[in-house]
């Protein structure tokens, strides 16, 4: 049975090392914003900090705005993030 305090830790540090490898490139971010609402963005991974990580959104106004979310979101699968490095390969991160 896997479980535990050092299973999460380690899942949380996996995540955050598989984010911080990928800072400035394009992702796909599906949030569960709860009562089956699902927000999908697209945007640049800008920045990762020891508890989040930040992601740069443009939209069609020329506005920009930033989202931040936890590794444990990612972890609990509130947040999945999928990272395009080519228009034809897409990893998941999750």
């Amino acid at each position: 049975m896997k479980g535990g305090l050092s299973y999460y830790m380690d899942s949380v540090a996996e995540i955050r090392k598989d984010l911080e490898e990928n800072i400035g490139k394009s992702v796909i971010l599906k949030a569960d914003k709860g009562r089956k609402r699902i927000v999908t963005r697209e945007g640049v991974l800008e920045s990762a900090y020891p508890n989040l990580f930040v992601v740069k959104i443009s939209n069609e106004f020329n506005s920009i705005r930033r989202v931040s979310y936890t590794y444990s979101d990612v972890l609990t699968s509130t947040v999945k993030v999928t990272v395009c490095d080519e228009p034809e390969k897409q990893t998941k991160i999750s």
